[in-house]
């Protein structure tokens, strides 16, 4: 079962748009380019994450995946559509 420790960054530049990292490796995986347009990263929150977790906004096996793979997962703000579409659910 893979566990980690996970900071989770909103972006400075964009609203609703975040950035998880393993805390272990901070923003050193990070790519330049993807950092320069993201702004500065504001911590938001640090939190355990494993296969089990419910995530608001993200699958936790993509969030898992790329952070093993690419040592982030970036999460983007919601579409309006996406907007419309869970405010008819509640």
């Amino acid at each position: 079962m893979m566990k980690i420790i996970c900071a989770v960054y909103r972006s400075s530049n964009v609203d609703e748009m975040y950035l998880y990292v393993d805390k272990k490796n901070d923003l050193a995986r990070v790519p330049e380019t993807l950092l320069a347009s993201f702004g500065k990263p504001i911590l938001a929150m640090t939190l355990a994450l494993y296969p089990e977790r419910k995530l608001a906004r993200a699958e936790i096996a993509k969030v898992l995946e790329a952070i093993a793979h690419n040592g982030f997962y970036l999460q983007m703000p919601p579409t309006p559509e996406a907007d419309a579409a869970s405010d008819s659910v509640h």
